[in-house]
C-alpha cells in the first residue's frame, strides 16, 4: 500500500471579488466600493462570453453578421453579441457615465438614472477573426475616474492614459484567464467554471527585464521603417549569443499575454501602409500598456511613452512596442540613432 498521501487542494481560496475588495481597504476613508461593482460587471460579461466563445460554432455564432464597424472590418455575429453584453452589464451596473467600444462609431453617453463617475473604454473581443482557428481571443478594457464636477462627457476619455484608475483584459482559450491591475502591480485569475468565479492564480505578475521572444507581424516588414527593421536584425542575427525566437499569433491578447509572463517584446508598429500604426490607442494600446508599466516592463511608440499620449479621437491608432525592459530600451536606442540622419 502506497504511503503517499494526495495533496489536498487549497481551501482558501482568492476570488477576483475579495481581492478587489482587499485593495480597496487599503484606500480607507477613499473608498466608496464602486470601482468593485463595475469590475464584478465586467467579470460577469467575461463568463457570459466565455460561454459563449466555446459554444459559438455549435450556436452558429462564428459567421458574419452582415455589417461593418468603425475600422471597416466586417462583424462577426460573436463580435456584435459581445458588444451588446458589455453595453448592457456596465449601464446597468449604475457605475458607469462614458462607454467606449471599438465596435460603435460613437461613445455612450450614459443616462442620468444609470450614471455613475467611470467611463470604460473597450475592445469587446479582439481577435475575432481567429475563433475558426480555435486561436485565444480577448476582451480589453481600461477605465477612468470622470473629472471633478463633470457629469460625464467625451473629455472624461480623452485623456492619457496614464490617468486610467484600472485596466485589463480577459483571455478566452483552454481556460478564461482575467488579468487586472488597478494601480498597484499585476494580478491574474482563471475562471473556475465549476465555482462560476475567477480565482486568483497568478499573483504579482513581473516581466523579466530581458526575454528571448519577439513577436511582430513580420508579413508586414516589406513596409517597416528602418528602425524597426534594423530592431529585429539585431535580435536575429546577433553578433554574440543566441537569436529571439519568433512567436506572433495575431490576437494581441493572447500575444501580450505571453510577453507578461514570459518577457520579450511585442511590437505593432506604424510602417509605410500604416502611417499611424495600427492599434488603437484608448481600448487596446492604453489598456495593454498600463499593465506593462504596472508589471515592470516598457511601453513606447518607439519614441514616446505610450502612457503620455493624448488622444484627440476615441478610434485614433498609434504604434506599439511594449514588454521587458531592457528589450524594449534596446528598441527605443535604434529610434533616437536614427534621428539625426532623418534631421
Amino acid at each position: 500500500m502506497s504511503t503517499a498521501t494526495e495533496e489536498l487542494p487549497s481551501t482558501d481560496l482568492i476570488t477576483l471579488t475579495r481581492h478587489v475588495l482587499h485593495d480597496q481597504l487599503r484606500l480607507g476613508a477613499d473608498a466608496t466600493g464602486d470601482l468593485t461593482l463595475l469590475l464584478t460587471a465586467i467579470q460577469v460579461t467575461s463568463k457570459f462570453i466565455a460561454t459563449n466563445v466555446r459554444r459559438a460554432r455549435l450556436i452558429n455564432l462564428v459567421g458574419l453578421a452582415g455589417e461593418t464597424n468603425v475600422q471597416g472590418e466586417e462583424q462577426k455575429k460573436l463580435d456584435v453579441l459581445s458588444n451588446d453584453i458589455m453595453v448592457n452589464a456596465l449601464r446597468a451596473s449604475g457605475k458607469t457615465a462614458v462607454l467606449v467600444s471599438e465596435e460603435l462609431d460613437n461613445a455612450i453617453i450614459i443616462e442620468e438614472r444609470y450614471k455613475g463617475k467611470y467611463c470604460v473604454v473597450f475592445d469587446p473581443l479582439d481577435g475575432s477573426s481567429n475563433i475558426d482557428a480555435g486561436v485565444n481571443i480577448g476582451t480589453i478594457f481600461g477605465i477612468y475616474k470622470i473629472k471633478p464636477d463633470s457629469k460625464g462627457s467625451l473629455e472624461d476619455v480623452l485623456r492619457p492614459g496614464k490617468e486610467m484608475v484600472a485596466a485589463g483584459y480577459t483571455m478566452y482559450g483552454s481556460s478564461a484567464n482575467l488579468v487586472l491591475s488597478t494601480g498597484s502591480g499585476v494580478n491574474g485569475y482563471t475562471l473556475d467554471a465549476a465555482l462560476g468565479e475567477f480565482i486568483l492564480t497568478h499573483p504579482d505578475i513581473k516581466i523579466p527585464p530581458r526575454g528571448k521572444i519577439y513577436s511582430f507581424n513580420e508579413g508586414n516588414s516589406m513596409y517597416f521603417h528602418p528602425p524597426v527593421t534594423a530592431y529585429l536584425n539585431s535580435i536575429k542575427y546577433p553578433k554574440t549569443g543566441s537569436p529571439y525566437s519568433a512567436r506572433y499569433i495575431g490576437s494581441m491578447v493572447a500575444d501580450v499575454h505571453r510577453t507578461l509572463l514570459y518577457g520579450g517584446i511585442f511590437g505593432y508598429p506604424d510602417d509605410k501602409k500604416s502611417k499611424s500604426g495600427k492599434l488603437r490607442m484608448l481600448y487596446e494600446a492604453f489598456p495593454m500598456a498600463f499593465l506593462t508599466e504596472q508589471a515592470g516592463g516598457l511601453a513606447t511608440t518607439g519614441s514616446k511613452r505610450i502612457l503620455d499620449l493624448v488622444p484627440k479621437s476615441i478610434h485614433e491608432r498609434c504604434p506599439v512596442f511594449l514588454g521587458s525592459r531592457d528589450d524594449v530600451q534596446d528598441l527605443i536606442k535604434f529610434y533616437a540613432a536614427q534621428k539625426p540622419a532623418e534631421a
